[in-house]
């Protein structure tokens, strides 16, 4: 048994990655910023279907604090850090948002270094690979990074770009040897843990609650959270992936038009409320005017990404799962957790 460390115990992610060690006979420590979650999070994976938690433990630590880090990462050969801020919508400051995932980081990479931890994998997004980029844009790969001021880039964005690139650049100055991975998922869907909604799963709530008017010309890149928990449990210990960022896609692009159909098609009465229209671009560029929280929005109408996933194919024999499973999961475990309207 291999003792992993995962940060950011009671997310979206790092839950479904939890359960994964675990059901491969791993040891996990995870941090939560209050040991008060931790009864509520071992009820979630219960929930989900975890069956033995006997091999997970918990330790206190926050991202903004050096408090903590050391005691969680003593005695790990891996870990995995999947704790960073979250904020999709417009911010007044842009520090309050990268300052905590770039320090968060260092901060993270500083103690596993300090502990001889072999390799550190770390969640970063597609955010720091497709986005301010034109819509004349080829197939993104690994080799791309987002444009930090570029159209459609806002503060989460940076921060994804800013913090992985300071990770990658602590490694190469003062990682002593330690290994790095960055793994760069899509938009992540799929079973909902708990009652929180994470990500990408906010678009499927906003679908089936017909919080949408209508849908703009709009394609979202998805990946099964399932899928993501399997890439960053073989980036782990995979001797090609030492040094090397990984997207993590399942495929083409998605519209969103599609997304609602799917969900249309596959949730039956519990699929009343979403909506079958699409919104001409102007109506959205206009909104945008109005509503900073549409900018990003309107900077990708009718921008098709293709990207490639043959790099997590071809080093860590990744096969992800089509995006309509992902939707599909998302929405049936909204309904059975009735977090969407009836």
């Amino acid at each position: 048994m291999t003792n992993v460390l995962v940060t950011g115990g009671s997310g979206f992610i790092a839950g479904h990655i939890i359960m994964r060690l675990l059901g491969e006979g791993h040891r996990v420590r995870t941090t939560v910023r209050s040991l008060s979650k931790e009864k509520t999070v071992r009820a979630v994976l219960a929930d989900a279907g975890l069956t033995d938690d006997s091999a997970l433990n918990f330790v206190t630590a926050d991202l903004t604090s050096d408090t903590g880090w050391t005691e969680a990462v003593a005695g790990c050969e891996y870990v995995l850090h999947v704790a960073s801020p979250v904020h999709l919508e417009q911010v007044k400051d842009e520090d309050d948002v990268i300052r905590p995932a770039r320090e968060g980081t260092l901060r993270v990479l500083r103690a596993a270094r300090d502990a001889g931890v072999r390799r550190v994998v770390l969640t970063s997004a597609f955010h720091a690979v497709g986005f301010g980029h034109p819509h004349t844009h080829g197939t993104f790969t690994e080799e791309d990074w987002s444009v930090l001021n570029g159209p459609g880039m806002d503060a989460y964005g940076r921060s994804k770009t800013l913090a992985e690139r300071a990770a990658w650049d602590f490694i190469t100055a003062e990682g002593r040897g330690m290994e790095l991975v960055t793994m760069l998922p899509v938009a992540v869907m799929g079973p909902v843990l708990g009652k929180d909604i994470s990500g990408a799963n906010h678009a499927v709530q906003r679908i089936l609650d017909g919080d949408m008017p209508g849908y703009p010309n709009m394609w979202m890149p998805i990946v099964d959270v399932r899928d993501v928990a399997s890439a960053h449990v073989l980036a782990m210990t995979a001797p090609e992936a030492a040094g090397q960022r990984f997207l993590v896609a399942s495929g083409p692009s998605t519209a969103m038009k599609d997304i609602g159909a799917l969900l249309k098609d596959n949730l039956g009465a519990a699929a009343q409320h979403v909506p079958t229209r699409t919104l001409p671009n102007f109506v959205v560029k206009l909104a945008a005017r109005v509503n900073p929280d549409l900018r990003s929005v309107a900077a990708e109408l009718g921008f098709v990404k293709v990207i490639s996933h043959d790099k997590a194919t071809r080093l860590l024999g990744w096969q992800p799962r089509p995006a309509a499973e992902a939707v599909i999961a998302a929405g049936r475990s909204m309904v059975r957790k009735s977090l969407v309207k009836a």
